[in-house]
Formats: C-alpha cells, sequence, structure tokens
C-alpha cells in the first residue's frame, strides 16, 4: 500500500516526492526507482517533507506518527489508526499541541459513491443500513483482525452518515474471519455489517432503508442506486394474472476516481491550508473503540444454555 501512496504523491500536482523510508531496504530502494525517487532513512525524510504517509504494520503506528509529529510533519495515518487507544488519544493530543496536521486513512470515505450517498442521507429518514464487506482470504501480510482490516471501513462510513448514540450492540463470528454486527441507534435506526475472508466473492456493497426510498451502493462499481415509489400492478397474460411491482429507479451521477488520489488530496489541502481533515483523529479513535468492542463481544466464548 506504501507503494501506492508514492505513486499518488507522484502525481498529485503542486506536490513532490521527497523520498520513501522501509525497514526493507531493498523494498524502499525498489519502490524509489520506480517512482523517481530516493530511498532514505526515516530521520533524512522527515527533515526533507512537509507531510508524510505512514503505511507501516499498525503496531508500528504510534511510533513511527509521534516521530512525524516530534519533527512538526503533517502526518496521515493509515486505518486502524492504532493499536491502543490510549495511544490513538496521546497521538491526537500531541498533534494539536504541536499544530500538526493529523489525518487517518479510512479511504472509504472517499469513495465517490460515499460522497454521492452521504449528499442523499443527509435529507433522509433512515430505517435501516446494511453493509457487506467480503472477499475470499488475501495473501497480503499483516496481522489485523477481519474486522481492523475490512470492517473499520464500514464501522467508518456508518458512524459518518448516523448521528446518534449506539444503544445496543451485537456480534458474532466464525473464528476470526468472518464477523457479523448487528447495531441499534437512539433515533431507533438499525444496522447490519458482515466482514469476510471466507467468502468466495468479492463484495463491497451498502444499502440504506429509508422511508422514502431505499439506496443500493456499490463501492467497487462506484454506482448509486435509488429506489423510489413502488407501483403495485396486476398483469394478465394468456389468461394468467400476475402480480408485480414496478419502481422509480434514479441513477445519480457519480464521478468514478480513484479514492486513494481524493484522500491524499484532501490531506495535502488539509495540511497546506491548516483546515480540520475529512478523517480528523477523533473519528479514527471513535472506529477504533466500536472495533475493539465488536471483537470483544464476537470472539467471546458463545453462552449454551441448558
Amino acid at each position: 500500500m506504501g507503494a501506492h501512496h508514492a505513486r499518488v504523491y507522484r502525481e498529485l500536482p503542486g506536490v513532490r516526492l521527497a523520498g520513501v523510508c522501509d525497514v526493507d531496504e531493498v523494498a524502499a530502494e525498489r519502490v524509489a526507482e520506480r517512482h523517481g525517487t530516493e530511498a532514505m532513512s526515516r530521520p533524512a525524510l522527515l527533515a526533507a517533507a512537509d507531510v508524510v504517509s505512514v503505511v507501516v504494520p499498525t503496531a508500528y503506528h504510534y511510533e513511527t506518527a509521534m516521530a512525524c509529529i516530534s519533527a512538526d510533519v503533517d502526518l496521515l495515518v493509515e486505518k486502524p489508526f492504532v493499536d491502543d487507544l490510549d495511544a490513538g488519544r496521546e497521538l491526537d493530543r500531541r498533534a494539536r499541541e504541536a499544530g500538526v496536521t493529523l489525518q487517518v486513512g479510512h479511504i472509504e470515505r472517499f469513495n465517490p459513491a460515499t460522497r454521492v450517498l452521504a449528499d442523499i442521507v443527509a435529507d433522509l429518514e433512515i430505517v435501516a443500513i446494511d453493509i457487506d464487506r467480503l472477499g475470499p482470504p488475501v495473501d497480503r501480510g499483516g496481522t489485523d483482525s477481519v474486522v481492523m482490516d475490512l470492517m473499520v471501513h464500514d464501522l467508518d462510513i456508518l458512524l459518518s452518515l448516523v448521528d446518534s448514540d449506539i444503544i445496543s450492540l451485537s456480534a458474532t463470528a466464525r473464528d476470526a474471519g468472518h464477523t457479523a454486527v448487528q447495531l441499534q441507534f437512539a433515533d431507533r435506526s438499525i444496522a447490519s455489517l458482515t466482514a469476510s475472508r471466507l467468502t468466495q466473492q468479492k463484495i463491497r456493497t451498502l444499502s440504506v432503508t429509508a422511508l422514502s426510498c431505499r439506496v443500493n451502493v456499490d463501492f467497487i462499481r462506484q454506482t448509486v442506486e435509488i429506489h423510489r415509489r413502488s407501483v403495485p400492478e396486476y398483469i394478465e397474460s394468456n389468461g394468467d394474472i400476475r402480480y408485480r411491482h414496478e419502481s422509480v429507479v434514479e441513477h445519480p451521477i457519480v464521478k468514478n476516481g480513484e479514492p486513494l488520489k481524493a484522500e491524499l488530496s484532501a490531506f495535502v489541502d488539509a495540511a497546506r491550508n491548516g483546515t480540520e481533515p475529512v478523517v480528523t483523529a477523533a473519528d479514527g479513535l471513535a472506529v477504533l473503540e466500536l472495533a475493539e468492542e465488536i471483537e470483544e463481544l464476537a470472539l467471546s466464548p458463545p453462552v449454551v444454555s441448558q
């Protein structure tokens, strides 16, 4: 993922890719050569850069992010923000005290379909939200659970869409590879989320059921559909009476684009202008707190009734 960050920075207007750093020096040299920059030590890179992306295993987020803040370098930390809530709160506090921009890398917030969805949902009375993020096992290293690796994307989207307190939460899991979650909010809306590394089909979808319509989002295809006004009618065909529903389906324009490019562009703009990033450290901490509660519930031994 770090190599993709390097590529996008090189493509952004008004940005110069100063260098890359990796504990694997061979990997760093390979990425640097591919993108026309230098492989550097961390101190050298922090001395040369105004902004950096922290794209390392989650266990090293705190240490690496703190080095950036101490060097007065604005930073984007990939999701999940940290592996410890107290460490995340400390990073947030130190960044604010130092006047350093700190953005958390919840990339799905920058999916063009998500942005269209946010505009639509603002005018709806939500009944329920269903989100599926499913796929087969991926061999890309890392030790994050399916909740921390996949579901955190959807928890971030959910919390950005529903401005209400969670009053009920349940979660179940099949080992650490498949987790299902149900939530209820104080405004009476409900949500159901499933994340899986065991599904032999890649699915990234979200549906909003509202009193006036249903909105379907496909994050992979970057599409949004709004289903309104279902009209029942009876059709006679060859002497048989059949019942069907006709609904009006709207297809809002979604300007397709690379979410990572939108994310890093927004981060650079926030750093350049001193404005609040789209996804703040507080957002990342809220997602992490909820994700930890889900993991605790999902992985607890089941209670067997007698």
